[in-house]
């Protein structure tokens, strides 16, 4: 179970990072600066193993919500730094939750409940379809309308599981 935490703003750069003398890791890992409305940055290294959800490439100017772990052990550099486990990049017509969720499909912090329709889409981030119960798993859930209970209930769309190792 990660500890997922979120920064939602705008995209402000988007730069090679060096990771080290190898040249053939060259490019394969970006820096992206994102600003929120209150002027707080942060930068997020973004992965060869980093998703984004739709699989969409971003760009300076785009509005886009970055999670990282947590409790993973960061430098006090400002502005903070965090790598980037999943992106999401704004869209009006969907909202993504990415969570713990429990065996009632409840996320670990009690805003949000999964009703699972014949239709949701169950698929690992390579595509293939994952065949056992999404319970008491790490997932992204894209969905539409949810309901103004609390916990919110909602029928996602589409669920992604992700079989990240801490």
């Amino acid at each position: 179970m990660i500890n997922f935490h979120s920064f939602n703003g705008t995209i402000t750069m988007i730069s090679d990072f060096p990771i080290g003398q190898d040249d053939e890791e060259a490019g394969c890992y970006k820096l992206m600066s994102v600003e929120n409305n209150s002027d707080e940055l942060v930068n997020f290294v973004v992965t060869p193993s980093t998703y984004f959800v739709d699989h969409v490439a971003v760009k300076v100017g785009d509005r886009v919500t970055g999670y990282y772990d947590g409790d993973a052990p960061t430098t006090l550099i400002y502005p903070p730094q965090y790598e980037a486990l999943v992106m999401v990049k704004e869209n009006q017509n969907q909202h993504v939750k990415v969570d713990y969720f429990n065996h009632q499909l409840v996320s670990s912090d009690g805003q949000l409940a999964l009703n699972i329709s014949p239709y949701t889409q169950i698929v690992l981030t390579n595509g293939q379809t994952f065949t056992q119960p999404p319970t008491n798993r790490d997932l992204i859930v894209v969905y539409g309308p949810a309901t103004f209970s609390i916990p919110a209930q909602t029928t996602p769309y589409k669920i992604i599981v992700l079989c990240i190792k801490k």
